[in-house]
């Protein structure tokens, strides 16, 4: 399938599928919408111990960047794991001005995100630990690994056996008691299948340029 870099609002590049008429991240403004859905309403709330992050979607490798690069901030153990099925080439990858638009002195940390091997664990700085897995959705069998769920893929009209119950149920089992998922999307049918599997729901103002968002909680 086709890909472009395009630039977004707030400068940041993305990917766009022409064909599916579809992007990576917001065009309102990737970073942005990153650090708003995934860091402020997600990452924020784990402070007092490690953390086990789930990204549902690695893609371009921003949600990664930026979750390392708080981690460093904060000196707080994070151990990432990335899913994604179809990687970005390291050429594409290096198109993408992250680093330079967030941390120009960074640049080599989120190149390496893209470089190291996948299916093995990698020590990319002192607390972030990255685990990259080359894996469709429907496949992901953990249980009670992870403290927090990046749920990162692309939009439900595009690909809506991406949002149904079967993947929800999977992310529940996946999620430790009182783990968090956290994602863009706010769509009715997507909170539906949520609060099917068990979760508990938040509906969240959205990053700029979207209504809302939506936090959802799995009981102790």
């Amino acid at each position: 399938m086709k890909r472009e870099i395009i630039q977004t609002k707030d400068g940041s590049t993305t990917i766009y599928l022409p064909d599916w008429e579809e992007s990576y991240h917001s065009k309102h403004g990737a970073v942005q919408e990153a650090y708003y859905v995934f860091i402020n309403n997600g990452f924020s709330l784990f402070k007092e111990k490690p953390i086990a992050v789930l990204e549902i979607g690695f893609g371009t490798g921003l949600n990664a960047f930026i979750t390392c690069l708080e981690a460093e901030k904060s000196r707080h153990n994070v151990s990432y794991v990335g899913v994604e099925a179809y990687p970005v080439t390291l050429d594409e990858a290096r198109k993408m001005n992250y680093a330079i638009e967030i941390s120009p002195r960074s640049v080599s940390v989120y190149e390496q995100l893209h470089q190291t091997d996948w299916e093995i664990p990698i020590n990319i700085t002192e607390n972030f630990t990255l685990t990259k897995r080359k894996q469709f959705f429907e496949e992901i069998n953990d249980k009670e690994a992870f403290d927090l769920i990046y749920f990162d893929a692309f939009g439900f009209k595009v690909q809506p056996e991406l949002w149904s119950e079967d993947i929800f149920s999977r992310m529940y089992l996946a999620l430790k008691p009182n783990g968090v998922l956290v994602t863009y999307a706010c769509r009715t049918s997507i909170k539906n299948a949520m609060l099917a599997v068990g979760f508990s729901i938040e509906k969240l103002p959205g990053a700029p340029g979207k209504r809302e968002m939506l936090r959802a909680v799995k009981g102790p």
